[in-house]
């Protein structure tokens, strides 16, 4: 199946990678519904949603500073920095991510869309304001502030990121389709298949003649439309995937 998948890429025309939160539960971040995972330690409704914002921001802040402070000592892991190869090599057109761990970006991919957003970026629950703070250096200096207020308004700042309850933003998630609708491979590794209209990704790949290959340690709800189903951790079946890739090209007969 592996050489299948291999042969998939090395001749594609326009392949794409959709990602969730297994890709870099490799690099030490906690994924949401695994056994372990953050929702069974924190409830969603108290910390990921607009409501637990109003009610309780420096709850909130709490969580989400604690979720920086692990993100920011995790490292790219074989999968992405896997990913960063295929698109340096020119096959990879377009990472599509759920995940908000900046990841990605870390490895080196540059054509990078992040549905739920970042958690280093930050706005303002009242004004146009919003700040990146890997860009601006001010990353350890906002871990220690009690509760963050915009410098333009004094009003709370809240994570750039899509909450439950919130829409996707328009701009990325309509870039992601027109990506789905020209790809004729999408990868799609790491992610439960169930948080739509994300999910709908793999789906317009499929019905648009394009094939699908899931890699994933168990089933999830992309596995019943994938053309091939690579059972395992993201960075073992990354890295012998692109090994096989790379031997493809280099035999022009595979």
């Amino acid at each position: 199946m592996i050489e299948e998948a291999a042969k998939l890429i090395a001749h594609s025309h326009f392949l794409i990678a959709f990602t969730g939160a297994g890709i870099s539960a490799e690099s030490g971040i906690p994924t949401f519904r695994d056994k372990g995972g953050l929702w069974e330690k924190y409830k969603v409704e108290e910390v990921a949603t607009p409501e637990a914002f109003r009610s309780n921001p420096r709850l909130v802040w709490e969580f989400y500073k604690m979720r920086m402070k692990i993100m920011k000592e995790a490292k790219p892991n074989r999968a992405h920095l896997a990913l960063a190869e295929l698109e340096r090599m020119g096959l990879l057109k377009a990472v599509i991510t759920q995940n908000i761990d900046n990841l990605h970006r870390e490895a080196g991919n540059k054509n990078l869309i992040e549905l739920h957003g970042n958690i280093y970026r930050v706005k303002c629950i009242n004004c146009d304001y919003s700040e990146d703070l890997l860009e601006s250096g001010r990353l350890e200096e906002f871990l220690e502030e009690d509760l963050p207020k915009c410098p333009k308004c004094d009003s709370l700042l809240r994570p750039d990121v899509v909450w439950f309850g919130e829409p996707l933003p328009q701009d990325a998630l309509q870039k992601a389709f027109k990506l789905a609708e020209r790809a004729d491979v999408c990868l799609v590794i790491g992610t439960s298949g169930r948080v739509f209209p994300a999910a709908y990704i793999p789906y317009i790949v499929r019905d648009n003649g394009g094939y699908v290959i899931e890699i994933n340690p168990k089933e999830s709800g992309i596995t019943p439309i994938a053309d091939i189903f690579l059972k395992g951790r993201a960075g073992d079946v990354m890295e012998h995937l692109l090994a096989k890739v790379k031997r493809c090209l280099k035999d022009k007969g595979c």
